[in-house]
C-alpha cells in the first residue's frame, strides 16, 4: 500500500474539487469493463453499442482504453489534478493532456502495462503490448478521444451528476466542520485508512509514498466509477478521485425508485429505503404496517446479497444498510464507498 504522508500544512489547505476528466476517466472504465454492477447494467445496456462502435472503428482508442480498464496504474498523463478546483473546466484539463510531450506519453504507458489488474487483466493482454501505439501525437489524440466520450456519454447527464458530486461535497464538508479531515474522510474508501494525524494508507497494492505538501491534497467525487485513483501532477500537486454517495442513482432510469423497485422488488426495495435509519425488525414491521414474518423474510433476502447487516446491540439485533446498500439506494445516507485501488 501506499502511504500519503502530509506537510503540516497540508491538512488546513486540502479541499474538495470537482473534475470532467476524472468523470470521463470513471465512465469510460465502467464501459469497458465486463461484469459491471448490477445498477449500472441498464445505463451501461444503453451507452455499450456506441462505446463499442467508437472503439471497433479506432485501433489507437481501443488499445488506449483496453489498457486503463485493466492496469492498477492510471498513468499521470491522464490522471490530472484539476487546476481550478470547483471551476474546472473539461477545457482546461484536456489542455493540460494535450501537451504531455510523446516521449512521456509512452513511458508512462509502459508503467502502466507492468501493472496488470489481477481481476481484467487477462482478457486484454493484447493491449498490454502496445502495438498498437502507432503514429505520433498520442497525448492530442488521447484528447480527442477524451472529448469524445464526453460528448457521446456524459454531457447530456452532467448536470445531474453535477448535482450529485456537489451533495457528497456538501456532505462531507458538514463531516469535516464537525469532525475534522479523518471525520469527513472516513469510509470514503475501504482501501484507504487514516494512519495518526498525519497520513492516509491508499490502495492494496505496493508503490512509493508520496508526501502531500503545503498546497494540499484534493479530493474528487465521480459517479459511475466504482474504483478510486490517485492523481500526480507538477509541483508534488496530488488528488484522490473517489466515488461519491449516492452514485448509482446516476446510472439508473429518470424514476430511481422505480428502477430500484425493478431490480429487488417493491417489498424489498421500500424496506432498504426505510434503513435510512438503523432499524429492528420489530421497528420495521411497526413502520411499514407489515408482519414480523413479512419483514424478517426480506431482511434474510438482503442480508444474504450483502445490502444490510445486522449488528447485536444487547437482545436486539438492529439493521443497517452496508456500504453496497447505501450505493444502490444513492439516498444520500450512508458513507461508506468502495473502490478498486490505483497506485
Amino acid at each position: 500500500m501506499v502511504t500519503l504522508r502530509l506537510s503540516p500544512l497540508a491538512l488546513s489547505r486540502s479541499r474538495f474539487a470537482l473534475s470532467p476528466l476524472a468523470e470521463t476517466l470513471g465512465t469510460a472504465l465502467a464501459l469497458a469493463r465486463p461484469h459491471p454492477a448490477p445498477w449500472y447494467a441498464a445505463w451501461r445496456a444503453r451507452h455499450l453499442p456506441a462505446f463499442t462502435a467508437a472503439l471497433a472503428a479506432d485501433p489507437f482508442a481501443r488499445g488506449l482504453l483496453g489498457l486503463l480498464g485493466s492496469t492498477t496504474w492510471l498513468p499521470c498523463s491522464v490522471a490530472i489534478p484539476p487546476p481550478d478546483g470547483l471551476r474546472t473546466t473539461l477545457a482546461a484539463e484536456l489542455a493540460a493532456v494535450r501537451a504531455v510531450p510523446d516521449a512521456v506519453f509512452r513511458a508512462e504507458l509502459e508503467t502502466s502495462r507492468a501493472h496488470p489488474h489481477p481481476r481484467y487483466a487477462t482478457g486484454h493482454r493484447h493491449h498490454h503490448d502496445l502495438a498498437w501505439l502507432t503514429g505520433h501525437d498520442w497525448a492530442a489524440r488521447t484528447a480527442d478521444l477524451l472529448h469524445a466520450l464526453w460528448s457521446a456519454h456524459i454531457a447530456a447527464e452532467w448536470p445531474r451528476r453535477r448535482a450529485l458530486l456537489e451533495r457528497d461535497i456538501a456532505h462531507r464538508a458538514g463531516l469535516l466542520a464537525v469532525r475534522g479531515w479523518p471525520g469527513a474522510l472516513e469510509q470514503m474508501s475501504r482501501h484507504s485508512t487514516w494512519e495518526g494525524p498525519d497520513a492516509i494508507r491508499f490502495g492494496r497494492h505496493p508503490g512509493p509514498d508520496r508526501v502531500i505538501g503545503d498546497t494540499g491534497l484534493l479530493l474528487v467525487p465521480v459517479s459511475l466509477a466504482t474504483g478510486t485513483w490517485l492523481c500526480e501532477g507538477p509541483a508534488g500537486r496530488y488528488a484522490q478521485v473517489y466515488p461519491a454517495r449516492g452514485a448509482a442513482a446516476t446510472a439508473t432510469a429518470d424514476d430511481p425508485d422505480r428502477a430500484l423497485e425493478r431490480l429487488l422488488g417493491t417489498g424489498r426495495a421500500t424496506l432498504l429505503r426505510a434503513l435510512r435509519q438503523p432499524a429492528t425488525s420489530t421497528e420495521l414491521a411497526a413502520r411499514l404496517r407489515q408482519s414480523l414474518g413479512t419483514v424478517g423474510g426480506h431482511l434474510a433476502v438482503l442480508r444474504d446479497a450483502g445490502l444490510v447487516v445486522g449488528v447485536r446491540v444487547g437482545r436486539r439485533v438492529v439493521y443497517r444498510r452496508t456500504e453496497r446498500g447505501e450505493q444502490l439506494v444513492g439516498d444520500g445516507d450512508g458513507t461508506a464507498q468502495r473502490r478498486t485501488p490505483r497506485g
